[in-house]
Formats: C-alpha cells, sequence, structure tokens
C-alpha cells in the first residue's frame, strides 16, 4: 500500500471485503454467466451494426468481426486471469485499484460509467425504435410527441421517447429485486434470440449468391478496419461477466469459462450472419436500411413471416443487452462506493432482496431518462472508445500482476503472458485511434471531469486515506 493517488488495495483485503458487512447472494454457474455475456453481447450488434458495417467494409465486413473478436479475446484471457484470481465486484476498476493504483482505479470506474450507461441509454432507444415497427404492425401508433428523444427524427416533433424510458425502467425493476428473478429472465431471452439468429440462418443460407461476395474488399484494408472499429459496440458485455463475481458460486472456475464460452459462440454465430447477409444482399443495397440489415435480408429472400420473427427476436436480444449493462454499472458503483470513493448510498444493499438497491434506482433512472431525452447517435462512440480503454488497463494489469505477485494463486492462468496481454493492448489501441477526433475530445472532457470529482470529493473519502490517516 503506498499514500498519494497511487496507493493499491492488497488482493486479500479486497477478498476479505467482499465477504464481510451485508454481503450479495450467490447464485451464478457457469452456465448463468454464459448466458449473461450472450444476453449482452447479442444485440444491437448483430440486428442494426452489421448493416452500417457492411456499407463501410462491404463483404469483407467478416473480417472486420474477426479482428475485433480478436482484441475482445486477447482482453478476455486478461479478464479471465483475473476474475478467477480476485473475485470481487468491480470488474476491471478493482483490477486496477490492486495493480496500479488508487487513481487510475478511479478513471476506469468513471470510465466504465460512461460505457455502461451510454450502452443502456443507446440500446433502448434502438428498442424503442423496434417496438414501435411492431406495434405498426398491429395497428398500434404511438403519438410523435412520446416517440422519439426532442431533435432525434428531422421534421418530427417530439419531446420524450416513451418506449426508451419504460424498458429502462422495466428493467431496473427487474434487477432491484433480486440476481436470481433477474437470469431468469435474461436466460430465457437468450435462449428465444440465440434460437431467432439460428432460424435465419437456416432460412436465409439456401439464397446466398457467390457473386454477391465480389470484390470481397471494395473499401481495402482501410474499410475493413474502419468497420472493425465501428462493430467493436457487437462485442461489448462479456467484460459485464468479471462484475458478478461476488453473486457467482465458484468464481474462480465459472467465471473464466463464462467470459470465454460467450465471447466464443457470438463470434461464430456473428461471423456466419455476416456471411449470409453479405452473399443474400448486395452489400450497397444496405444504404437506407441500415437500421434493419436482418430483416432486409429476408424480405429480399421472400421471407418476410421469418422476419417480423427477426424483429421480435431484436427486441427480446437488445432487452436483455440493457439488463446485462445496467448490471454491470450497479456492481462497479457498489464497489466503488465501499472503498469510499462514491458516497455510502451506492453501496447500500436491500435487507430483503440483497441487491444494491440505491444504485441500481438511481443510474437506471439516469439511463432512462438519458434514452428517452437525448439523442445518442454520436454519444454511442464513447462506448466503443471507453470499453477499449478497459481492456487495456485489464491487460496491462495482468502483466503488473504477474510480475510484482508472481506466486498469487491463481485458478486460470492467461496463456501465452507477456505476448497475449501485448497483443490485446495493441490492437485495442489501434481501434480505438480509427475513432474520429470528435470522440477523442469527448471522451477526455469526461475523464477530465472525473479527475475534478476524484480530487474534490473522492481521495478525501476513500477508505485507504482514513487508514492512512
Amino acid at each position: 500500500m503506498k499514500n498519494g493517488i497511487f496507493r493499491k488495495k492488497s488482493i486479500s483485503d479486497l477478498v476479505v471485503a467482499s465477504k464481510t458487512g451485508t454481503t450479495l447472494n450467490k447464485e451464478l454457474g457457469t452456465w448463468d454467466l454464459t448466458m449473461l455475456g450472450i444476453g449482452a453481447i447479442i444485440g444491437t450488434g448483430i440486428f442494426v451494426l452489421t448493416g452500417a458495417g457492411a456499407l463501410t467494409a462491404g463483404p469483407a465486413l467478416i473480417l472486420s468481426f474477426i479482428i475485433a473478436a480478436l482484441a475482445c479475446l486477447f482482453a478476455a484471457l486478461s479478464y479471465a486471469e483475473f476474475a478467477s484470481t480476485v473475485p470481487v465486484s468491480g470488474s476491471v476498476y478493482t483490477y486496477t485499484y490492486a495493480t496500479m493504483g488508487e487513481f487510475l482505479a478511479w478513471i476506469i470506474g468513471w470510465d466504465l460509467i460512461l460505457e455502461y450507461l451510454l450502452a443502456v441509454s443507446a440500446v433502448s432507444v434502438g428498442w424503442s425504435g423496434y417496438f414501435q415497427s411492431l406495434l405498426k404492425g398491429f395497428g398500434i401508433h404511438i403519438p410523435d410527441s412520446l416517440s422519439a428523444a426532442p431533435g432525434a427524427v428531422p421534421d418530427l416533433t417530439s419531446y420524450f421517447n416513451l418506449p426508451a424510458f419504460l424498458i429502462v425502467m422495466l428493467i431496473t425493476f427487474l434487477l432491484s429485486i433480486g440476481v436470481k428473478q433477474s437470469k431468469r429472465v435474461n436466460n430465457i431471452m437468450v435462449v428465444i434470440k440465440v434460437a431467432v439468429v439460428l432460424l435465419f440462418i437456416a432460412v436465409a443460407v439456401v439464397y446466398v449468391k457467390p457473386a454477391n461476395w465480389t470484390p470481397f474488399t471494395p473499401f481495402g484494408m482501410e474499410g475493413i478496419f474502419a468497420a472493425a472499429a465501428l462493430v467493436f459496440f457487437a462485442f461489448i458485455g462479456f467484460d459485464a461477466i468479471a462484475s458478478a463475481a461476488e453473486e457467482t458460486k465458484n468464481p474462480n472456475k465459472d467465471l473464466p469459462k463464462g467470459i470465454i464460452y460467450s465471447l466464443l459462440i457470438c463470434t461464430f454465430l456473428y461471423v456466419i450472419v455476416t456471411g449470409i447477409m453479405t452473399g443474400v444482399v448486395p452489400f450497397p443495397d444496405f444504404k437506407g436500411n441500415e437500421d434493419h440489415p436482418i430483416s432486409l435480408v429476408l424480405q429480399v429472400a421472400g421471407q418476410n413471416w421469418v422476419a417480423g420473427v427477426v424483429d421480435v427476436g431484436a427486441i427480446l436480444g437488445m432487452t436483455t443487452v440493457m439488463l446485462v449493462m445496467l448490471y454491470g454499472q450497479t456492481r462497479v458503483s457498489y464497489a466503488m462506493s465501499r472503498d469510499g470513493l462514491l458516497p455510502k448510498f451506492f453501496r447500500t444493499v436491500h435487507k430483503k432482496y440483497r441487491t444494491p438497491y440505491g444504485s441500481t434506482w438511481f443510474f437506471g433512472i439516469v439511463a432512462a431518462l438519458m434514452g428517452a431525452l437525448i439523442p445518442l447517435d454520436e454519444l454511442a462512440k464513447l462506448v466503443n472508445i471507453g470499453t477499449l480503454s478497459a481492456f487495456m488497463l485489464v491487460s496491462m494489469a495482468v502483466l503488473v500482476l504477474r510480475r510484482t505477485q508472481p506466486d498469487l494463486p491463481r485458478a486460470f492462468r492467461c496463456p501465452g503472458v507477456p505476448w497475449i496481454p501485448l497483443l490485446a493492448i495493441l490492437f485495442c489501441g489501434f481501434l480505438m485511434f480509427q475513432l474520429d477526433g470528435a470522440t477523442w475530445v469527448r471522451f477526455l472532457i469526461w475523464l477530465l471531469i472525473g479527475s475534478v470529482v476524484y480530487f474534490i470529493y473522492s481521495k478525501r473519502h476513500s477508505k485507504l486515506e482514513k487508514d492512512i490517516d
């Protein structure tokens, strides 16, 4: 432990703190964690971003997904080592606290707040669009004034996105009453949406025309890399599994399996779906249809009934993404509050439900209002840059911990150290620099605000500060 902003919390102290006081219920196993990961990953990426990605990379979007998946896989192996070694809530925030000190831990925690909040809000807007489309099929129309955020749709007078607000409030309520109830709902929805994806594959594959894959790389490597930075959003979520450490029955074994299994399953599905999409529909035809590319493929194939089923799958897919991302947000803030870096309110655990009740409702309401009131087109890029920076830090932390505490018991060891973590840092850093300058400016402003909060409040209230005093 050091004085100042780079003081560290020992791993033994972290584990002891997680087992004392009011603890969280241990309800999750490998199956639940894998479903949690798939629930977070399969959603907006496969149902929406594939269209924009095809316009950016053409049929070579398959390679873009593989590049993004490799960046995630390298980082996932680092996550798995930490999750099995430090089975404590907080994910990369906690890992950074134990290896690189309090200030960097605070910054990455602040970064995760940005990632999870914007992810929930952005996905809620996409969910609202699909839900309203489904309602229109039954002749039900939500008033324009309650259908979108102000200024989100040109030539439409709107004041509040009511469906986006209500779905986040429903998910907040579900998370507040217990992880057991949440996992059951998540598992059911994940099984349904994976079945929908498999149905799409089975129906659409017979309509593939190999000629549509030529030229395979119409925009060259530049297009492939740009699309990789875009579709990286499709993999965000597996890191939220690490936030469930204190609610996992056997975290040393279950967490690494859940992280790796969910990532591999989703990568396989993404590559197959992307290949079929660009094989059925020539990639230029996705222009103007970026918000429902999967449905477009089925309509072109003349399978409109399946397109309707896919719309339902998209709604369920986005619901589970919001559930898992909001879950991860509340567990990170719970850990930060327990360390004194956030007010006590955020670590208050409900006596009956044993969930971080205050934190769940606070962030749920904030995310719901953001989705209802703010157009998040450009801000969604902040989710990518925030996540990539988190992946880089956790990979660095593995290298640091291997050097500083080589004899620490590790139930899972990241293979190929130092090369695998270094590859994660290289891939994630490369993808970060594919994002535009405006995204970097917004990200740096957010980190600057976080630094001010740290020095005004968090540093003085840190439990390590009190220990020193």
